[in-house]
């Protein structure tokens, strides 16, 4: 019989694929803004017995294509510990297009080249990085765990061993007070790391703006809608990026925006403007408007 330990959470770019939790919970979990993993105690799972749901697993998504390694952060786990996971769902699977996974960067950092190197060419071709902000002032008061210094290298760590990172900003993370700081740094670090895919997404207060600003260790004032799209517009319009993938249609966010930065710049930032448009107006539609 098999089951997950729940709550399960995966990127939207996952909705397809296999997931295996070899790890419950997050193992840093004490970020302000983050309530995914609250109800769970980090716990890391025995060899055996991943192996065993991922026989069962591969009998319920035959010919998926893609596998993802939950919970919050895979790559805590020992390289050896993770490449017997990755044959033994490369085994079963079959061939695979990637594995992917969450990861932290200060997790990258502890592995060696060698050791990534050898874990992409196994299949694990896609990690999933919050960076969150790429101010170290917000970081510190969000209790982030990682600093611009530590994500810039991390990240630049696993592209040069040929894995492809996601990353993700949070827009109205810092309130009013720090909001200029926050996206001006956050930009500046994500042009450095030039990632695959970036996305963004609203902050959101699952149990209420008390209980976030509890663990806020500053001032914090939140952003209107339209401070926040202003947000995003300034935080686009500073970005010099080659190719990568931008998405910004996560629930909370007020519009969906796609597009390849840095060619389609110009075309986000006048969706945003007919948005704020109708924001000015008092009209905005609700759920998100498409674009």
């Amino acid at each position: 019989m098999f089951h997950y330990n729940e709550p399960v959470f995966r990127p939207p770019a996952e909705f397809a694929s296999a997931i295996i939790q070899v790890t419950y919970g997050c193992s840093w979990n004490k970020c302000a803004f983050c309530e995914m993993y609250q109800s769970k105690k980090f716990t890391t799972r025995k060899v055996d017995d991943i192996k065993q749901e991922i026989q069962i697993l591969s009998r319920y998504y035959s010919g998926v294509k893609k596998v993802f390694l939950a919970d919050g952060n895979a790559m805590v786990l020992s390289t050896s510990k993770l490449l017997e996971v990755i044959s033994e769902i490369n085994k079963q699977f079959g061939k695979l297009q990637r594995i992917s996974s969450y990861a932290l960067p200060k997790d990258i950092l502890s592995k060696s080249y060698e050791e990534l190197e050898e874990l992409r060419a196994n299949g694990l071709k896609l990690l999933y990085v919050g960076i969150e902000s790429g101010d170290n002032e917000l970081l510190d008061i969000l209790n982030k765990g990682e600093s611009y210094q530590s994500t810039k290298e991390g990240i630049l760590k696993a592209h040069k061993a040929g894995i492809d990172t996601s990353v993700m900003i949070i827009n109205g993370l810092g309130g009013t007070k720090y909001s200029e700081q926050h996206i001006t740094n956050s930009a500046r670090l994500v042009n450095e790391i030039n990632p695959k895919f970036l996305s963004t997404l609203n902050l959101s207060f699952p149990y209420g703006i008390e209980h976030f600003n509890a663990r806020f260790k500053g001032e914090f004032v939140p952003l209107t809608v339209a401070e926040i799209l202003e947000e995003m517009k300034l935080f686009i319009s500073l970005l010099n990026l080659d190719g990568s993938i931008f998405r910004s249609d996560h629930v909370s966010n007020q519009a969906v925006l796609k597009g390849v930065l840095s060619r389609d710049k110009e075309v986000l930032i006048q969706q945003i403007d007919e948005v704020l448009q109708l924001t000015s107006k008092d009209v905005y539609p609700s759920p998100p408007l498409m674009l």
